[in-house]
């Protein structure tokens, strides 16, 4: 009698504990990631950022730190040209940092709110919880959500893979997918810490423009450099190049480029950035706008941005945002022969 008892609660035990270990729904995965940021004190990430740009990619080291409820420190870095900006967000506002060039740029922007981050783990989060139609898988180690993106000014990416660890609810690697489903933007996390320490002047604009100068100095010798004049590569039906002119000024020359067709037509200037002898910060109009390669500036009718030591603007009165960003998303640093 005692055996038979003991094998019976045996059973017991071993029917919860099979339950236990059966696999959680989509629901409380979900419910479990919206816990999981709302308890957050903040988390500092490291991933590798892979753009396929045309025939190439570009791949870049990104760090994040968030500190709740709205300080942000995002760092691009392009090991293989030099690059390196900063995204900052404090009390003072949004900024974008450009140590090469010793300058910064000042927005009076709700970034990254409202529209989809690939690298920022509250907003994977968000995109999952406001999709009602998001698909949800398991394997051994991880949850896979597939859900739409809300990104404002790019159509052409609709949709994206987000991976978790089933362990501890960390990012493990965000996919971003063309029409087509090709992956066009790769985040890779290496690394995840939640809730750290973070330092008094940890989001600061003149300490995080001290550091980055460090590991990436400020140019030399810019002037002496021949400028590449680079073209945009994506096409808008009907529109052609039509002028190209090499307009003379006191800091070296400026290429204006006309295109037109049909009734859209838009400006592209180019011309070598000037580095700042002493760290300077200007306020810009528009919104941060990410391109892939840089950071650079949206208004309703220009999209400007620096790369590589060269000042771009890109103007439309009739083309739309979306269009604007595709051509100047398009300008990769390829010169044409």
């Amino acid at each position: 009698m005692k055996k038979k008892l003991l094998m019976s609660v045996f059973a017991i035990f071993a029917i919860l504990a099979l339950a236990g270990c059966g696999q959680k729904s989509q629901e409380d995965v979900v419910k479990a990631l919206d816990e999981k940021v709302q308890s957050l004190t903040g988390y500092k990430a490291d991933a590798k950022m892979t753009l396929q740009t045309g025939n190439e990619s570009q791949v870049y080291e990104v760090e994040i730190w968030h500190k709740t409820p709205d300080y942000y420190r995002v760092n691009l870095k392009n090991a293989e040209k030099d690059q390196s900006q900063m995204i900052l967000r404090n009390d003072e506002g949004v900024f974008v940092l450009t140590p090469a060039l010793n300058k910064s740029f000042r927005f009076q922007s709700d970034w990254p709110q409202n529209s989809s981050q690939a690298y920022l783990y509250e907003s994977l989060v968000e995109d999952i919880k406001n999709d009602p139609e998001a698909k949800f898988t398991a394997d051994k180690e991880t949850y896979v959500f597939e859900t739409k993106t809300n990104y404002k000014n790019n159509k052409m990416l609709p949709t994206q893979e987000i991976i978790f660890n089933k362990k501890d609810l960390t990012p493990v690697m965000v996919k971003v997918m063309d029409p087509d489903r090709n992956p066009l933007l790769i985040v890779e996390f290496s690394k995840t810490e939640f809730d750290p320490k973070f330092d008094d002047n940890a989001f600061t604009v003149d300490k995080n423009m001290t550091g980055a100068k460090i590991e990436v100095p400020v140019m030399g010798g810019v002037d002496s450099e021949p400028m590449a004049v680079m073209y945009p590569e994506a096409e808008i039906e009907g529109v052609e190049l039509v002028e190209e002119k090499e307009i003379d000024t006191e800091n070296g020359k400026r290429i204006v480029m006309t295109f037109s067709g049909g009734d859209k037509s838009y400006t592209l200037i180019q011309e070598k950035a000037q580095v700042s002898e002493v760290s300077t910060t200007t306020t810009v109009s528009g919104e941060p706008v990410d391109l892939g390669f840089t950071v650079g500036a949206l208004t309703d009718q220009t999209v400007s941005w620096s790369y590589d030591g060269v000042d771009f603007m890109l103007a439309s009165e009739d083309l739309t945002q979306e269009e604007l960003l595709n051509i100047a998303r398009s300008v990769q640093g390829q010169a044409v022969k």
